[in-house]
């Protein structure tokens, strides 16, 4: 685990390619990134869908993506729809 200049913000290697995690569970500050600005939701709305979130570990989330877009947003292109329908699509030909 590598610590980062966040609270709550950490890197496990053999996770997806080390990327930046909340501590101590399995969510992604990339997907904290999509639910908050993809989706809309706001800060209340995803500790209260994922209760082991507080809204420290957000903020630090949004705080990390901040300083790290260019890290966290080809990680989400990594892992959109639309790169999967790319690769589906050309599995299927």
């Amino acid at each position: 685990m590598e610590r980062t200049n966040y609270p709550h913000v950490v890197k496990i290697d053999g996770v997806s390619g080390a990327p930046a995690v909340i501590e101590e569970t399995r969510m992604a500050v990339w997907h904290i990134v999509e639910y908050y600005y993809r989706v809309g939701m706001s800060v209340e709305e995803i500790v209260a869908e994922w209760n082991y979130l507080t809204p420290a570990k957000v903020f630090s989330a949004l705080a990390y993506y901040d300083e790290n877009r260019e890290e966290i947003d080809e990680i989400r292109r990594q892992n959109s729809y639309e790169r999967w329908l790319e690769q589906t699509s050309h599995a299927a030909d």
